[in-house]
C-alpha cells in the first residue's frame, strides 16, 4: 500500500484518480482550497468515507507544510492549479502564483524532506500538451522532443511548471515525473468545457426550437477518457522515469465538427451543424495530437476508452 497525496484532489481528475487509487488499496490523502463538498460530486459517500482531506493552498508554504507534514505521503501527484485556460489568461501573475510557483512550494518541501531523510516519495507534475503550442499537421503525433512554443498564459505557466520541476528533481534526491496531458473529458467535468459543453447543448436540441448546432473553431485535438488518464498517472507513479516528461495522449486526433456529429449521432438527435463566426476565436492551435508511445514504452500503459466512450458516459449522466 503506498500512501499518496493528490494536491487538487477535489477537482475533476483528482477524484477519479482517488477512485483508482482506493479501488488498488491504496492510501489516499486529497488537498485543495475549502473543502471537499465544492468539487464535482464524483466520488460516492463510501469512497469520500475512505479518503482524507486536508484544506491546504499552494499559494502558502505553511499549508503547504502542514499538508506534507499531515499526510506523509510516498507518492505526490500535483494536480493544484488554474485548470481552465480562459481563467488563466484573465489574470497572468495570479496564474503563475498558483500553477509555477505552487508547483515549487510543494517541490522544494518535499525535496527538503527527501534530503533530510524523513520522506521518501514520488512526484507526478501534471502539465499540458497546449505547452507544444502550435505545430504543423504533417508533425503530428507529437514526440516529447517536439520543441514547446506556448501562445497563452496558461501553456506558459504549465511549461515553467515544468521546467522548474525538473530542475528540483535534478538538484536533490526528489523523483520527479511530469506530463504534457492532452484533451481529456468525463462525467463531472465542467460545463465550460468543450465535450461536457457539446453535449448539454446537443440534450437542449431533443426540447425542440433549433436545429442548428452552432461550432467555433474546428480544431483536432487528442482526447482521452479521465479513467485512462487516472491510470496513466498512477502508472507513471510506479514505473515512470525520474527527470522525464511524458505525454498523456491517445495519439489520435479528432475534430470538434466530428465530435458534434459523434454527440448528435449518440444522443438520437437530428441537427444540422454550422460555424458561428462569434464563437471563432482567433488564436487557437488547428491541430494537436501527441504521441503516447515513450509513455507506453515506460510503463506499460495503453488507453481502454475513447472519444464515443466519454460522449456515452455524458449522456448516461445527464439523463439519468
Amino acid at each position: 500500500m503506498t500512501r499518496f497525496l493528490l494536491t487538487g484532489g477535489g477537482g475533476f481528475v483528482g477524484q477519479w484518480l482517488a477512485r483508482l487509487l482506493l479501488e488498488r488499496g491504496h492510501d489516499v490523502t486529497l488537498a485543495g482550497v475549502g473543502s471537499l463538498d465544492e468539487g464535482p460530486r464524483i466520488l460516492t459517500g463510501s469512497e469520500r468515507a475512505h479518503v482524507r482531506w486536508i484544506g491546504a493552498d499552494v499559494r502558502s508554504q505553511p499549508d503547504v507544510n502542514r499538508m506534507l507534514d499531515a499526510a506523509q505521503p510516498n507518492a505526490v501527484v500535483h494536480l493544484a492549479g488554474v485548470a481552465f485556460p480562459p481563467d488563466a489568461d484573465r489574470d497572468p501573475a495570479a496564474t503563475y502564483d498558483i500553477n509555477a510557483l505552487g508547483a515549487v512550494r510543494v517541490l522544494s518541501a518535499l525535496a527538503a524532506r527527501s534530503e533530510a531523510g524523513t520522506l521518501d516519495a514520488v512526484a507526478v507534475v501534471v502539465g499540458s500538451g497546449l505547452q507544444y503550442g502550435a505545430h504543423s499537421a504533417d508533425e503530428m503525433p507529437l514526440r516529447e522532443d517536439a520543441p514547446q512554443r506556448p501562445l497563452t498564459a496558461y501553456a506558459a505557466t504549465k511549461t515553467a511548471q515544468e521546467v522548474a520541476a525538473l530542475q528540483i528533481g535534478r538538484a536533490s534526491s526528489l523523483r520527479v515525473v511530469c506530463t504534457r496531458s492532452f484533451n481529456h473529458s468525463g462525467v463531472g467535468h465542467g460545463a465550460q468545457y468543450l465535450l461536457p459543453s457539446l453535449v448539454s447543448r446537443v440534450l437542449a436540441l431533443r426540447n425542440g426550437g433549433s436545429r442548428q448546432l452552432a461550432l467555433g473553431n474546428d480544431v483536432v485535438r487528442d482526447y482521452l477518457h479521465v479513467r485512462d488518464v487516472a491510470a496513466a498517472y498512477l502508472a507513471l507513479a510506479e514505473r515512470g522515469r525520474a527527470g522525464e516528461s511524458y505525454n498523456v495522449s491517445s495519439g489520435v486526433g479528432v475534430s470538434v465538427r466530428q465530435l458534434a456529429a459523434d454527440a448528435l449521432l449518440r444522443a438520437g438527435v437530428n441537427a444540422d451543424i454550422s460555424t458561428e463566426p462569434s464563437l471563432v476565436r482567433a488564436m487557437d492551435i488547428p491541430v494537436l495530437v501527441g504521441s503516447p508511445d515513450k509513455l507506453e514504452r515506460d510503463t506499460g500503459w495503453r488507453p481502454a476508452l475513447t472519444h464515443a466512450d466519454i460522449i456515452d458516459d455524458l449522456l448516461h449522466a445527464a439523463t439519468h
